[in-house]
């Protein structure tokens, strides 16, 4: 069935069996998040709790805990919006299937938002009413971690040309004013950034509305990265299979659908400290100056369900996010760009830090030696697309017996086979990237590498620990999978990389310095995490027998330090 609301969407799956209900009353303040945390580790069903304490709304949490629960929530769309982007990407398509496509562009209906009514059920309330969920001890207050904010282009006006992202909210603590501020943080490659800009230059007030519930496919929308030019509200209807419907109340837009309602204004010269917040890499946001949204009212629904989530170290229930995305979106961004044949954005890795992939290099006839000349013009146009823009590691290799880029320990044994450490690594220094990423010299700031490889095999790998002798400071030498080296100490990483350049290493291909050698070796996932959320390329990159020619960093094996420093964030700890 398609849903008109979030508490249809929940009675379906009462009904099949995937719902928990919890009827005692829970703290918000971290007991939810813990039971949620749980659930999703073990049980993986959706939980509904019935007495928040201090709120008389209901809520709701992992929602889409699962690939399959996401599957079956909108199996009554799901292929019609895969043809729908399809058509979008290679409108050429429609004409093999004609009748198939006007069936689809008859079901394009849906993507027409629909005016109506101011709904009658609402009724005004206050920020303190809503359930005031803080999911990690240090958390600088309650946030709402699943919400739909909803702003327009100040210069071009209109529902069609608004944005509907998800970027979190902290309703109270730090210096928010009780019930008239919110703190919004969106980061940077965001929607709502480009619209306050124009709205700044005008000399406006951007108006922005955070809708909060409402049929389960509004939440989706709001974090899937749509083609361009396509509107998460049209996008929203169809995968709902109900147009969007919204009202207008003061100058404010309305999701009629929504279980709750927050409007406001966001002002220039309105900032304050928001955070921190345990977040998706595994460890705190600290506290900037981000937004302030002065609130102008609240609204709710009669019987309104609160839905959340709870983030923090990959995997958990925003990673069924992302494979929904990919079950949804099929190779969208390959279609994007030419040459690329597949892309994993690394969720143990937090996502942003890590992209592998694979594409073609098609300029063999000129390139006897098969060295990357394609791959770093596919490499160029994803660092320059949407999202994946952020990645701070990108590894790329020749399509020629491809690994499988969402099979790691494929992909990584195939990459250090091939990989010629003095000539692909190529860095880009003093660049943006992720906001919520503390491995690089400050707030958006820090480096990218990418790790371009192409041919034949140019180094057997060991599978066997060789024998080593380490410096003081630095013990425990560990193989991760086949020849990919951690070492784990506290000394000067100029005296552990003289001690290996006296030593036989054929076999090595990579070496990792770690705070804990035993943690990051005894699973694959520890080593992608630690490895890649705790380095910043251009800072942290060392290398064996290292040497630079014109600007180019080469070296026959490379270091990379991966242990926390003093500016890295505190990991999030139950």
């Amino acid at each position: 069935m398609s849903y008109k609301s979030l508490q249809q969407c929940v009675s379906d799956l009462q009904k099949n069996g995937e719902v928990r209900i919890i009827s005692e009353e829970v703290n918000p303040n971290l007991d939810m998040a813990s039971i949620h945390l749980n659930e999703f580790k073990e049980g993986k069903k959706t939980l509904l709790f019935e007495n928040v304490k201090g709120s008389k709304y209901r809520s709701v949490s992992n929602l889409f805990g699962t690939l399959d629960r996401g599957k079956f929530i909108f199996r009554k769309s799901i292929d019609l919006v895969k043809d729908l982007i399809d058509i979008k990407l290679n409108p050429t398509n429609a004409l093999k299937n004609p009748i198939k496509s006007l069936f689809i562009v008859l079901n394009g209906i849906y993507s027409l938002p629909k005016k109506v009514r101011f709904p009658k059920s609402f009724e005004e309330i206050k920020i303190e009413d809503l359930p005031q969920i803080k999911c990690w001890k240090e958390d600088g207050g309650p946030f709402i971690t699943l919400p739909q904010v909803y702003s327009e282009d100040v210069e071009n006006p209109g529902i069609l040309n608004s944005n509907l992202g998800m970027y979190r909210i902290q309703l109270s603590g730090n210096e928010y004013v009780k019930n008239e501020e919110v703190g919004m943080h969106y980061q940077i490659h965001r929607g709502i950034g480009v619209h306050q800009k124009k709205a700044i230059t005008k000399g406006e007030a951007l108006k922005v509305s955070i809708f909060v519930g409402g049929p389960p496919a509004h939440s989706f929308a709001a974090v899937m990265p749509l083609p361009e030019g396509m509107s998460e509200l049209s996008f929203a209807g169809v995968l709902a299979k109900r147009r969007f419907r919204y009202a207008k109340k003061d100058g404010y837009t309305i999701s009629a659908d929504a279980d709750f309602v927050i409007c406001g204004e966001l002002y220039a010269q309105d900032l304050k400290p928001e955070g921190p917040f345990g977040d998706h890499l595994g460890y705190y946001s600290l506290k900037h100056d981000f937004p302030v949204l002065r609130i102008h009212k609240v609204y709710a629904k009669e019987n309104g369900i609160w839905p959340f989530t709870v983030v923090g170290r990959p995997p958990q229930e925003d990673s069924q996010f992302g494979a929904l995305i990919h079950e949804i979106s099929g190779k969208a961004i390959e279609k994007e760009i030419p040459g690329l044949k597949s892309l994993n954005a690394v969720d143990e890795a937090g996502v942003h830090p890590l992209l592998l992939a694979v594409g073609s290099e098609r300029y063999t006839p000129y390139n006897p030696t098969k060295r990357p000349q394609e791959l770093l013009t596919i490499a160029n146009r994803i660092l320059g697309t949407g999202q994946v823009s952020l990645a701070k590691f990108l590894f790329i290799c020749d399509e020629e017996n491809a690994p499988n880029v969402n099979n790691e320990q494929e992909y990584f044994t195939h990459f250090l086979e091939r990989v010629d450490w003095q000539r692909d690594l190529h860095f880009q220094t003093k660049t943006t990237i992720d906001t919520l990423d503390y491995s690089g010299e400050g707030l958006n700031e820090g480096s990218k590498v990418v790790v371009a490889a192409a041919g034949d095999v140019k180094r057997k790998l060991c599978n066997t620990l060789p024998e080593i002798s380490l410096p003081s400071g630095f013990e425990n030498p560990n193989l991760v999978i086949n020849g990919s080296l951690v070492v784990e100490g506290k000394g000067e990483i100029d005296d552990l990389i003289f001690s290996l350049e006296q030593q036989n290493l054929e076999g090595i291909g990579l070496i990792t310095l770690v705070d804990d050698s035993n943690f990051v070796s005894e699973d694959l996932s520890n080593w992608l995490w630690v490895t890649f959320t705790r380095a910043n390329p251009a800072y942290d990159i060392y290398g064996l027998n290292s040497d630079t020619v014109n600007k180019h960093f080469s070296c026959s094996i490379p270091v990379i330090d991966a242990r926390i420093k003093s500016h890295h964030a505190p990991i999030l700890e139950r």
